[in-house]
């Protein structure tokens, strides 16, 4: 039976900040990383107190591998100008497993409702723009343990056949830790069987969702 073949998602690999102010009301977006509603309200909570002296703090996440749970708070800004356009844009950025909060300073003129949809909009945009983002795929960590005298072949297939080297061990032999998404990895097996005609010890590993 072939193995299941998962949908890649994107996350963050640490968090950001973005800023934008408009009549004098400063809005600050903070973003992290969160793969559970209680790491994504500590993280909101953290935040709350940080800026304990601030009118607003609105909140968005998404949440899971699929994207498949949102919350959005508007924190006492007018029903859908805040807490609703940051969810959208994190939905645009196909980023999950996100939680963004975006504290406002009020500056004394009212935005009006398309004025605050912009601004927590554009606040959580340019926290993005700084975003480091990691690609998760659905992979599987191999060993391959080989003489000295095939290094260079194999080095030179990993090189060639986007897979990644995650460690190596250069002792009696030499022991590659080789990562490839899933359905590589029959191929890589073979290749590598050949290559040593047979000689390599190959190990699979651990598979799951992991950053390339």
């Amino acid at each position: 039976m072939s193995d299941i073949i998962k949908n890649p998602y994107k996350i963050l690999t640490e968090s950001c900040t973005g800023e934008y102010e408009e009549k004098k009301s400063k809005f600050i977006a903070n973003l992290a990383f969160a793969d559970s509603e209680e790491m994504a309200n500590a993280y909101i909570a953290s935040i709350r107190k940080k800026y304990y002296d601030a009118r607003h703090n609105c909140t968005a996440m998404i949440l899971n591998e699929d994207s498949s749970l949102v919350r959005s708070s508007d924190d006492g800004e007018p029903s859908g100008t805040a807490g609703k356009p940051m969810l959208e844009v994190l939905q645009g950025s196909g980023i999950t497993n996100i939680v963004a909060v975006v504290t406002r300073y009020f500056g004394g003129t009212l935005l009006g409702t398309g004025g605050l949809v912009r601004a927590y909009s554009q606040a959580v945009k340019n926290a993005l723009s700084e975003a480091k983002i990691a690609s998760m795929e659905y992979c599987v960590n191999i060993d391959v343990t080989c003489s000295y005298a095939d290094i260079n072949s194999i080095q030179y297939f990993i090189g060639n056949n986007n897979i990644f080297v995650i460690g190596s061990d250069y002792l009696e032999n030499v022991v590659f830790h080789l990562r490839c998404k899933v359905e590589n990895k029959d191929s890589l097996t073979k290749a590598i069987t050949e290559l040593t005609k047979g000689q390599a010890l190959i190990e699979v590993k651990d598979t799951g969702f992991f950053p390339i």
